[in-house]
């Protein structure tokens, strides 16, 4: 923390309005200091290194790097700073790959401001913030049994792309794609890809 126990804040949000809301609220709090201020996930680490903040607060959904992985890669690299994600949904699987990239805090951006502000001065304090209700949610929740090239192909399955469109994106052949997605199918009990796409897309894992 800088002198006098200042919360120093990194705030990553690629809609530039809602940065600077975000930005003035955290102004008015005589307690933290916005030190860096961006609107793509892979200029994260960088600003990090630069302005070394205590707090990274990140949305989850930015060009060039997504908050997760943004958050996956501040531990790797700058581990001192801890992170609090922000994103408009609270879908267990988000949750738990937050975690899993070494995430502090989770809230979603309907909060009130004030719980923002507490839950920035209890992630630099070493406390872990989460949504209650979207932790217990997190728990008993199904786990994504999709490999991530699997999800990879399933969301091009979905934008509306064919096999072999798929296969040539992915440089892969086209019975291989469809050798995928009968595995998608078959691990989410699905009638159909439609259906697959619908089962994941509920889920979230999309």
């Amino acid at each position: 923390m800088e002198d006098g126990g200042v919360i120093a804040v990194l705030v990553a949000e690629d809609m530039n309005i809602l940065r600077g809301a975000l930005v003035a609220l955290l102004g008015l709090d005589p307690g933290m200091r916005v030190v860096a201020e961006v609107s793509r996930g892979d200029e994260v680490v960088a600003a990090a290194r630069e302005h070394r903040p205590d707090v990274a607060v990140l949305d989850v959904d930015m060009p060039g790097l997504d908050g997760v992985t943004a958050a996956a890669e501040l531990a790797a690299r700058v581990p001192e700073c801890r992170v609090l994600i922000l994103t408009a949904l609270g879908r267990p699987e988000l949750l738990r790959r937050a975690l899993d990239a070494g995430v502090h805090g989770f809230m979603l951006k309907d909060a009130p401001p004030d719980r923002l502000a507490d839950a920035i001065r209890r992630v630099a304090a070493g406390e872990r913030v989460i949504d209650p209700q979207l932790a217990a949610a997190a728990i008993s929740g199904r786990r994504n049994p999709l490999s991530p090239r699997e999800v990879e192909v399933l969301r091009m399955a979905a934008e509306g792309a064919d096999p072999a469109e798929i296969a040539a994106r992915l440089y892969l052949s086209k019975g291989t794609v469809r050798n995928y997605l009968g595995a998608i199918v078959t691990k989410l009990d699905a009638r159909n890809r439609l259906d697959a796409v619908r089962i994941a897309t509920e889920a979230g894992w999309l």
